[in-house]
């Protein structure tokens, strides 16, 4: 959804947006910010489209902001009384430690610079602040069905497997957990702390 990848698809679908895809789950946000080693207050909803996954951090108190690039998926979101920027994912208007979290629940794949965006949402995270990527995995069976309903549906989808995206992260400075493994996984990332990010191994656990 950000960058230009599939953003003219996006921009269509926007006012039908939220009428198919379910609301991110709680649950599922939670396991990963659980592994953050400082108080999260501050989100970026990166890809956040519509702000499925704002909606829910605002539920648990959180203040998140929705970054994307399909400016017809902001008007939804802005309408829904959630604050959004267009920005493209690999250049954030932030500044460095900006941020406690960044969330990107299932529109990694639609990203066009997957490492570069990884390494802009390193580059925000204050210390001890956490990436929480929610992803399908290609290795899966359904994953295979969804990558290919996806380019038949025209997509340009680059999807990766949870071990992946831990490797993918580690290379941004970052420490790289699979959280949740499966068809939809949860992957972190934890920017570590003068501590040496002993924490990150208990919360998460």
């Amino acid at each position: 959804m950000l960058g230009h990848g599939d953003v003219r698809f996006f921009d269509r679908i926007a006012p039908l947006y939220d009428l198919f895809m379910p609301p991110v789950r709680a649950e599922d946000l939670r396991a990963g910010l659980a592994f953050a080693h400082r108080p999260v207050e501050h989100v970026v909803d990166l890809g956040g489209g519509t702000g499925r996954a704002a909606r829910t951090l605002g539920g648990l108190g959180l203040d998140a902001t929705v970054f994307d690039y399909s400016a017809g998926m902001l008007r939804r979101a802005r309408a829904a009384g959630v604050a959004g920027v267009r920005a493209d994912a690999s250049r954030l208007p932030l500044r460095d430690g900006a941020v406690d979290a960044v969330v990107v629940t299932d529109a990694l794949h639609h990203f066009p610079d997957v490492p570069g965006a990884l390494a802009e949402a390193a580059r925000v995270l204050a210390p001890g602040g956490v990436v929480v990527v929610r992803e399908f995995d290609p290795g899966t069976t359904r994953g295979r069905a969804l990558a290919g309903l996806e380019s038949v549906a025209g997509m340009d989808s680059r999807f990766v497997g949870a071990r992946e995206l831990a490797r993918l992260l580690s290379d941004t400075g970052l420490r790289g957990h699979v959280v949740d493994p499966g068809f939809g996984y949860t992957v972190v990332g934890v920017r570590p702390t003068d501590d040496g990010g002993a924490a990150d191994a208990e919360r998460g656990r």
